[in-house]
């Protein structure tokens, strides 16, 4: 099973960027979490931009690659349709995953214009939603395959 984990913009800054909100944990600390938890079988690849034609790109050049998407979008989960239109268009399963909790931030933040095409979505646990996002993720796949 291949999963590709896309990083939105600014989570290269993890770590020093607000880190009341969104930890000390930093972005190659997350990705090193991730491949020790991934269960056996399972292959993770990395992508991380600022830049959303990359993000879409690379979620693209997945179609033939993958098997699901573990996707934080960052600030692009509330107002990037084209993002969203990928992940369609992709029609791999994903699971969208946030640090924080979205819903008990900014009314802005509170809305995800991807959630509803999604697998799941995890939101407020920290570093942690990323692993709960895997392993759903996971469960999903296996389940769907099985």
């Amino acid at each position: 099973m291949r999963i590709l984990v896309v990083h939105g913009p600014n989570l290269n800054l993890l770590g020093t960027r607000e880190p009341g909100v969104y930890g000390a944990t930093t972005l190659a600390e997350i990705d090193d979490s991730l491949r020790a938890a991934a269960p056996e079988g399972v292959v993770l690849s990395f992508f991380q931009s600022n830049h959303e034609g990359e993000l879409i790109d690379s979620i693209q050049g997945a179609i033939e690659s993958e098997d699901g998407l573990l996707v934080n979008p960052g600030g692009l989960t509330h107002t990037s349709v084209a993002l969203r239109d990928a992940l369609l268009a992709a029609a791999l399963p994903f699971v969208e995953v946030h640090l924080s909790n979205i819903h008990g931030r900014e009314e802005f933040r509170r809305v995800s214009i991807m959630a509803d095409v999604a697998v799941g979505v995890v939101c407020g646990f920290g570093p942690f939603s990323y692993l709960l996002g895997l392993r759903g993720l996971v469960e999903h796949i296996q389940g769907a395959e099985g």
